[in-house]
């Protein structure tokens, strides 16, 4: 069977979750649960840096404005890593070129980072914390459960994550107005600061 559904899976959920896709993919190989899992990826050194990046995640990740500021230093970390990760899987199996998942692992890992991180800026909008608590739970469970699907039936943890990440589409789409909203208020904030720190007048905000 090819590997592109699973290449697909880890992609999505590299977007996501980077981290702890390299965890879950090197624990389940180091277990001997699966053959699918390259030799880089079960190293403990891999493991023991993917589990420390992991718990900083997981912290960052459910405090309101730190996810988002961590999200855009990750605008390069996990579509890189997603597509490390989808080069390694393709060249364990032998069944799709290396570039060629690569480049469906980095590009499927892109979109589902813009989804993670437009999400996220409208979950900032409202004033209480609970709502980054949930969503980022739900994102973790859902890392797990795909990485796990994945390894033994791919082709069915490829339509759930080609389906999630349709959805995740539509409802950024839905919420850019809110977004939007929220980024120019942000610029125009820091737009006063510079302008006060400079000992200029700062425009009335509107």
């Amino acid at each position: 069977m090819s590997v592109l559904p699973l290449v697909f899976t880890s992609g999505w959920a590299s977007g996501i979750n980077a981290y702890a896709v390299v965890l879950l993919f090197g624990l389940l190989g180091a277990a001997g649960l699966t053959d699918e899992v390259p030799a880089a990826l079960q190293r403990p050194d891999v493991l023991i840096v993917a589990g420390v990046l992991f718990v900083a995640e997981a912290v960052a990740d459910k405090v309101p404005y730190v996810d988002s500021a961590w999200d855009a230093v990750h605008t390069v970390v996990r579509p890189v890593a997603g597509g490390v990760v989808a080069a390694l899987l393709a060249g364990h199996d032998g069944s799709l070129p290396e570039l060629a998942a690569g480049a469906v692992g980095g590009s499927t890992a892109l979109l589902s980072h813009l989804v993670k991180a437009g999400t996220r800026i409208a979950v900032n909008t409202s004033p209480e914390p609970a709502s980054n608590i949930v969503l980022s739970l739900a994102e973790d469970l859902g890392v797990a459960g795909l990485i796990a699907l994945a390894v033994f039936h791919p082709v069915a943890a490829a339509v759930i994550a080609g389906t999630l990440l349709a959805a995740g589409i539509a409802v950024v789409v839905f919420l850019w107005s809110r977004i939007r909203r929220f980024l120019q208020r942000r610029r125009q904030r820091r737009t006063e600061k510079r302008l006060a720190t400079a000992g200029g007048a700062a425009p009335p905000v509107a």
